[in-house]
């Protein structure tokens, strides 16, 4: 056996103890070679499946080889534990080393929780090691004053994807994937008490692409369950669709996971770039200024959710929904306040319409609402009785972009939301707040993905006929560079806006179009060398994070 650990961080090291045991150890080391090979075959075949798309000109459609999958009528997923059969509103992007968020995300009226290692989260050292441990105390009932685990909202455990890695971790002269490192530890220490008080394990799992994906995270399930004593198909997982291709593969990644499927998500702006990502350098699949023309309403995404609801309830899963990303304002009788509210309200409640069982909100004042929403417009814990045989989605309707443009106001806005989630990302944050809502990585890869396509097409203005071009998104950057200067306090907050400036910059000029904008951040030096210097400082993520 081989395996290397870097130490601990500053100030976590009696939670490194607690995490790092020997038999933990040795249980991440087995179960990451074990599946070391599966993970890299993965990944080979994304680039292969791309590498096809790209020489062929093809465009995706339902498989031939598995239509007996499709067709045969008679399979259903196992259903879920009672814990899991009603969840109208979950709390999401809920990075867990946020430990003040995190425990008013467990005092609250939510069903459930997203516990995000992915999206929301900046997987530092820090607040990997940190994040784990808080999740390990709510199961173990260390918070004082906190329901129990077994009356607390359902924590939904979201590991990091497939494409990202545990610099810290070496197995056989390699790093950890980093959904392994996560998975391994969280099952290790909080599986059986999770199980035990009839509250899980429940698994997120992102950026899946492939039936053959869903495959593999079905094997790591039943190694695992095998391995601690637990029972088959006691793991529960909801699989996030957020690439286009899965789309296409939606009944066969729920029969590859029939004993461990919690249903599946849909979620706009990862979906919306995969497209980018998939198809990008293709004049047929422009997508259109998002603050504009891209919304649940427009006949890619809405018949994406669609068929993913009829998908679920036909095989017994649950469907939910997206994230709401707006904040309430604090003053609940303000115009701003109803505004917001009336809006969140009609965006959900085209969801709900759709027949999904729940959804996500970021804001916490946004649960009651929500919860209220749900209430006046359904019956029963879950909406699996809609079936939606009204619903029949071709490739043509998965796959038609939407009519529309790009304006000045959609490309600053693009390039605000990119560089501001670098800047997030260096000083080891996952999201942060821009306009009166939250912004992550998933905004971050629709709003980079979109800077990248306009350039590559050099598309033109509406406002002025200029075209999308390097000269215009470098002036864009320097202008809004030296308005939030105004806003950094110190000397290192300016070095580091002008570091993610030019990493932003970097990102969108690059000649092929890099697959996941996390992918390529957390291989930076800029980032490996920030978590050294900067770890007690700048990782700190239980201080207040400022609004912009």
């Amino acid at each position: 056996m081989f395996m290397e650990l870097c130490p601990p961080p500053s100030g976590l090291e009696a939670e490194y103890e607690t995490l790092f045991t020997t038999d933990s150890l040795l249980f991440l080391h087995e179960l990451i070679s074990t599946f070391n090979e599966e993970v890299d075959q993965v990944l080979r075949l994304r680039v292969s499946r791309k590498a096809h798309l790209d020489l062929s000109g093809d465009l995706p459609s339902f498989l031939e080889s598995t239509a007996h999958i499709r067709g045969d009528p008679s399979w259903r997923v196992l259903p879920v534990p009672p814990r899991l059969q009603r969840r109208h509103v979950d709390i999401g992007d809920m990075a867990p080393c946020d430990t003040q968020r995190f425990i008013k995300a467990l005092q609250s009226s939510a069903q459930g929780i997203q516990v995000d290692f992915d999206d929301g989260n900046c997987p530092t050292y820090y607040n990997q090691i940190k994040g784990i441990h808080n999740v390990f105390k709510a199961v173990h009932n260390q918070f004082p004053n906190l329901p129990h685990i077994s009356q607390a909202p359902v924590l939904m455990l979201r590991p990091r994807a497939w494409n990202m890695v545990e610099h810290n971790m070496m197995v056989e002269g390699k790093e950890a994937p980093g959904s392994l490192f996560d998975f391994g530890l969280l099952m290790f220490h909080c599986g059986e008490k999770l199980f035990e008080n009839k509250s899980g394990p429940f698994f997120y799992l992102s950026k899946v692409e492939s039936f053959m994906e869903a495959r593999l995270w079905n094997n790591i399930f039943v190694w695992t369950q095998q391995k601690l004593g637990l029972p088959l198909g006691c793991i529960k997982a909801t699989v996030l669709i957020e690439n286009v291709l899965a789309a296409f593969e939606m009944e066969e990644i729920l029969y590859e996971l029939r004993d461990h499927s919690a249903g599946l998500n849909c979620g706009i702006w990862d979906y919306s770039a995969s497209f980018v990502n998939k198809f990008g350098h293709r004049q047929a699949f422009l997508l259109p200024d998002r603050s504009k023309y891209v919304n649940m309403e427009k006949r890619f995404l809405r018949s994406y959710m669609d068929l993913l609801v009829q998908t679920c309830h036909q095989r017994g899963a649950l469907a939910t929904g997206g994230m709401a990303a707006l904040l309430l304002p604090e003053d609940p009788l303000s115009a701003a306040h109803s505004r917001v509210l009336a809006t969140v309200n009609r965006l959900k409640l085209l969801e709900i319409q759709a027949g999904v069982d729940g959804f996500m909100v970021y804001d916490l004042s946004l649960i009651e609402p929500m919860q209220k929403l749900f209430k006046l417009h359904t019956e029963g814990d879950n909406q699996l009785h809609q079936l939606r045989h009204d619903v029949t989605v071709t490739p043509d309707d998965l796959l038609s972009m939407p009519l529309g443009g790009v304006t000045l106001y959609g490309l600053k806005y693009n390039i605000a939301v990119g560089v501001l989630f670098v800047n997030a990302w260096l000083s080891g944050r996952g999201h942060f707040i821009y306009r009166g809502q939250v912004e992550d990585s998933a905004t971050a890869e629709i709003s980079r993905s979109q800077v990248w396509q306009w350039i590559h097409h050099q598309t033109q203005l509406e406002d002025d006929s200029r075209g999308v071009s390097r000269r215009l998104v470098t002036d864009l950057i320097n202008e809004l560079t030296m308005e939030l200067r105004a806003l950094c306090p110190s000397v290192r907050d300016k070095q580091r806006l002008h570091t993610a400036a030019d990493m932003f910059l970097e990102v969108v000029l690059k000649r092929d179009f890099p697959e996941f904008i996390t992918t390529y951040l957390i291989q930076a030096h800029s980032f490996l060398s920030s978590q050294k210097t900067e770890q007690v400082e700048a990782l700190n993520t239980d201080l207040p994070q400022p609004k912009l």
